[in-house]
């Protein structure tokens, strides 16, 4: 049996979902509590929430009215207790009325190309995590717009990535293809909204958890068949 087991985590989410990096911070919370007891290989996956999003994108109140049906004022509160349980997190959301929503299909490419990049291995540096978490907070944070291909160029840099190598996948249609089987994959699995976190390949929990549901998981049913598994091998 290895001395510390390896718990793979599956997650799948757009950047401009705010309950993923939501999602992410509370699984974060919760991956720190096993810190000597398993260690953590993660991979994120793409959704669009809008695949239809025009280049241009849509006023974000404008969208939240048409998709969602929600008054200027419902989607006000929805940002306040954003922000609230984002500084609960360490994250900042910082909402203002020229925000936008945009497409984030070049931004899935890039993210396709990081998990390439990364090894895979808990331990060892995660450029794939560093992206999607410099996304999250280019878009959230600091009002970039991450459908820019200049401003995704400057992105993968600052996640470590090389910065020539992201412009000539953004120059062309490379990932593409992957992205959209993927995509197709999760819905396949009748995955239509995010969050999704599926653990060991088997347990899949969906939305934004509170750390300790995601840590119960993780204690009695991830651990548990893993250890098993490892001990019946021997």
């Amino acid at each position: 049996m290895s001395e510390t087991p390896v718990i793979t985590v599956d997650i799948v989410s757009d950047v401009v979902c705010p309950w993923c990096i939501i999602g992410y911070k509370k699984l974060e919370q919760a991956m720190q509590r096993f810190e000597g007891q398993a260690q953590f290989a993660l991979t994120w996956h793409a959704f669009e929430l809008n695949p239809g999003m025009p280049p241009e994108g849509q006023d974000i109140n404008e969208h939240m009215a048409q998709k969602y049906g929600a008054t200027p004022a419902q989607s006000k509160g929805n940002r306040d207790r954003l922000r609230n349980a984002g500084a609960d997190l360490d994250f900042t959301f910082n909402y203002h009325e020229n925000m936008r929503m945009v497409n984030t299909f070049d931004a899935h490419r890039l993210l396709h190309w990081a998990g390439e990049m990364s090894s895979g291995k808990p331990g060892e540096k995660d450029k794939q995590t560093a992206l999607k978490l410099a996304l999250f907070k280019a878009h959230f944070t600091d009002g970039k717009n991450v459908s820019d291909h200049d401003t995704l160029v400057a992105i993968a840099g600052e996640a470590g990535l090389d910065t020539a190598r992201a412009q000539e996948i953004l120059a062309s249609d490379e990932y593409a293809s992957q992205v959209r089987a993927v995509e197709a994959g999760w819905e396949d699995r009748f995955i239509s909204g995010v969050p999704a976190f599926i653990f060991d390949k088997k347990f899949m929990v969906p939305g934004a958890q509170d750390s300790d549901v995601f840590a119960r998981i993780i204690e009695h049913k991830v651990l548990p068949k893993i250890l098993s598994a490892e001990s019946t091998a021997q």
